[in-house]
């Protein structure tokens, strides 16, 4: 089955912290024998261009409003400087629903902050970037109990990460996916975490 990932895009979008995830899914170049590369959807409030944190220009492929999420879906949510503010409410509408209706949700960075802002993250394993800090500027959450200090979690279809941690975020991502086999994640992990030759053979292998 081919995902569709539907990727939040928006000024001072932390494009790095996405990078690795969106070439794995778009070019499929590890995937399973006979997986199609995921089809990546950006999303955005209006169809407007969005500038990124490092300088890119991106033209959305449709708004929240027409973002049409189903069960074999994902909806990606980067990191950036604005999610402390209003103008994000649309996609959390949206990433609630998700959570609600058990599609995959993957959250990095800032991202986890406007989830734990929402109230989302109060009742589930997750991380983000700082616990202290999480606390400090988000008031209504009450979910330390469930905070893990790892860089990223899983939590059925909920993932969250640091905004230190894109090799493991997108581990996690792709392991939800279920679309690379095990001993290549793995290989892939390994390759880019500790730049050892060897793992790159196992990848090609």
């Amino acid at each position: 089955m081919n995902n569709k990932v539907y990727l939040y895009v928006f000024d001072t979008m932390a494009d790095w912290e996405i990078g690795y995830l969106t070439a794995e899914l778009n070019s499929g170049r590890y995937y399973k024998k006979g997986q199609a590369p995921s089809e990546i959807v950006t999303v955005a409030n209006e169809k407007a261009l969005v500038t990124t944190m490092g300088g890119l220009a991106i033209m959305p492929d449709i708004t929240v409003e027409e973002c049409s999420i189903t069960s074999t879906d994902a909806l990606i949510l980067p990191g950036g400087e604005t999610w402390t503010e209003a103008i994000h409410q649309p996609i959390l509408g949206l990433a609630e629903r998700c959570i609600q209706e058990d599609i995959l949700v993957a959250a990095i960075c800032g991202a986890t902050m406007a989830l734990a802002q929402a109230g989302l993250l109060n009742s589930r394993p997750h991380t983000s970037n700082d616990l202290e800090y999480l606390k400090m500027i988000c008031p209504a959450y009450t979910g330390e109990e469930f905070y893990q200090m790892q860089s990223a979690v899983t939590d059925g279809k909920l993932i969250t990460a640091s905004g230190i941690a894109p090799l493991e975020f997108t581990v996690h991502v792709l392991k939800a996916l279920d679309v690379l086999a095990s001993d290549r994640l793995k290989a892939w992990y390994s390759l880019y975490k500790t730049q050892e030759a060897k793992y790159f053979y196992e990848l090609m292998g």
